[in-house]
């Protein structure tokens, strides 16, 4: 099993080109960022996490500008979205931004997408929540289509073009891992229809139930990534034996003097767990 960490690169933490290097340096497989357009300063949908929302979900630099830090300052490094929120992206724009990070940094991004909780910020990008689920699926399939595609057309109800071009093309072939973020129902659905794997939380639940589904149910090899995985050899042991292609934790953000610990926690887990 690989192992990972995620984090909110915010403008008054380590910087995400900086992080990366360390995060390489000292031995793990994967970076991921978080990805928040905005904030609306007054909102209506509860915080999951529970309590005030985070500061940190309104100060983060654009997903893909941390991206390419994170890609050029490293070699090794799996760098990836953790989530991108396709229900406000322009489809044809985020292809090409995926796709450009990946030629750049040799083929080495992961695609994380998902539909977000906040309907306000949604309706902010003119997104109707009662749609998004239709609306991610089209942008999604889009998108593929653009990655693959010398002349990509697409005619849906909510994504419509007519053939275009667009290049770069992604390195990796056909595209970079599509890996489906999110625990609703219809989770697993996405995932077997049109992505490489699931990007689930640790805290999900009947988080190995639906694990043991996801692969009665595949017909081809899907990963499963588990982002939020606590600092315990236990916890990792378990998703291990589940055939969990990565385990991934979250850093806090702000200065290295609040994120070195946590880091070295979860590195004495891993070590725990490989005897290393």
């Amino acid at each position: 099993m690989e192992f990972g960490v995620g984090y909110f690169p915010t403008h008054d933490g380590v910087g995400p080109g900086r992080l990366a290097r360390i995060v390489e340096d000292r031995g793990q497989d994967a970076l991921v960022f978080a990805e928040h357009t905005h904030i609306p300063a007054s909102r209506e949908t509860p915080y999951g996490g529970g309590g005030d929302l985070p500061r940190k979900y309104w100060h983060t630099y654009d997903l893909f500008v941390a991206l390419t830090a994170a890609a050029a300052a490293t070699s090794r490094l799996r760098v990836g979205s953790g989530v991108c929120l396709v229900i406000e992206r322009d489809p044809i724009t985020t292809a090409k931004e995926v796709a450009s990070v990946d030629h750049l940094s040799g083929g080495r991004i992961e695609f994380g997408a998902g539909i977000g909780w906040n309907r306000e910020e949604m309706r902010n990008h003119g997104t109707d929540p009662r749609t998004r689920v239709a609306l991610f699926t089209e942008r999604l399939r889009a998108m593929q289509q653009i990655w693959t595609q010398d002349e990509a057309t697409f005619h849906g109800d909510h994504v419509n073009f007519d053939r275009i071009w667009s290049w770069p093309k992604p390195a990796q072939h056909p595209y970079p891992p599509v890996l489906i973020g999110g625990g609703g129902a219809s989770v697993l659905d996405r995932v077997l229809a049109y992505g490489d794997g699931w990007f689930p939380r640790w805290n999900e639940e009947n988080l190995f139930d639906r694990i043991s589904e996801l692969r009665a149910r595949a017909d081809r090899p899907l990963q499963v990534q588990v982002i939020s995985a606590p600092s315990d050899p236990k916890a990792l042991e378990k998703l291990a034996s589940a055939g969990v292609h990565r385990a991934l934790a979250w850093l806090p953000s702000g200065p290295w003097s609040l994120i070195e610990p946590v880091l070295e926690k979860w590195e004495r887990a891993i070590g725990e767990l490989t005897g290393s």
